[in-house]
């Protein structure tokens, strides 16, 4: 399996990307270099300025012509947490009508790794299409992680589960896990 240096983080705009600032300290710990781009969906929950102020070694990407992602992204593994009903069927159909979504198509393209986070309420995770659509990218070799139960409602799964998601793709991370069971 190959190893990667960068990890995008892709931000939609589910209720949890609350919960991205507490999450990319211990991503950017994974990666040599991480790139954080949010759906415009995900700005109405949370802002730009909330992801820049977090310590850390990331870069927050807003443009097409930022010099980071100049003249193709390089390739990397793509976390799109939280991703949320819109975003899920957009990925699903091949919609690439953002910055973020043109990152996460071009990765499935590749073949790079793709995890996807879902983070939607229980009507939704029940409704067809998004069945379908978590099934689509699951075909086409990304890593889905389901919603959970939280208390009387569904949400994004816990932050653990998202870092060991991603960790074996990266190459920091990967080296340390090997290390840490022995693996090589």
């Amino acid at each position: 399996m190959a190893a990667y240096d960068t990890l995008y983080v892709v931000v939609t705009g589910a209720g949890t990307a609350r919960r991205v600032p507490a999450l990319l300290p211990a991503l950017t710990s994974l990666a040599t270099q991480t790139l954080v781009l949010m759906t415009e969906n995900s700005r109405a929950i949370l802002s730009p300025r909330e992801l820049a102020l977090v310590p850390g070694n990331h870069r927050l990407v807003e443009s097409y012509f930022d010099a980071v992602i100049l003249p193709r992204p390089p390739e990397g593994v793509v976390l799109v947490a939280p991703c949320g009903f819109n975003s899920l069927n957009k990925l699903a159909h091949g919609i690439a009508d953002s910055l973020p979504l043109s990152v996460v198509a071009e990765a499935v393209g590749r073949r790079t790794p793709v995890i996807v986070a879902i983070s939607v309420n229980a009507p939704l995770w029940r409704h067809p299409q998004a069945q379908q659509s978590a099934a689509t990218l699951r075909g086409w070799g990304c890593a889905v992680v389901d919603p959970v139960q939280d208390g009387a409602g569904l949400t994004m799964a816990p932050d653990a589960v998202l870092l060991d998601a991603v960790r074996p793709y990266l190459r920091s991370g990967g080296l340390a896990r090997s290390g840490a069971d022995g693996a090589g």
